[in-house]
């Protein structure tokens, strides 16, 4: 699955077009690596995000093309 919409399926970022700026302007690392929108994300992989002055770092656990709002948090686990 494409990171831009791992982030906005997750809910990690709420819009899919600002994931897609924040991939551009080089503050989601995947595994350590900046990444594009357009990178693929699997399993295991570890996503960080930096939003201002916080940073977020999760692990994907899974990948799901739609999931509900309450399951949404299944898909990662904050490191």
């Amino acid at each position: 699955m494409r990171l831009d919409k791992f982030l906005k399926v997750s809910r990690l970022i709420k819009r899919r077009t600002v994931a897609n700026e924040a991939c551009s302007a080089g503050r989601v690392l995947v595994n350590g690596k900046a990444a594009k929108a357009g990178t693929n994300v699997k399993p295991g992989d570890r996503i960080d995000i930096q939003f201002g002055n916080r940073e977020t770092a999760v692990e994907v656990v899974s990948v799901a093309e739609t999931v509900k709002k309450d399951e949404a948090a299944d898909l990662y686990k904050f490191l």
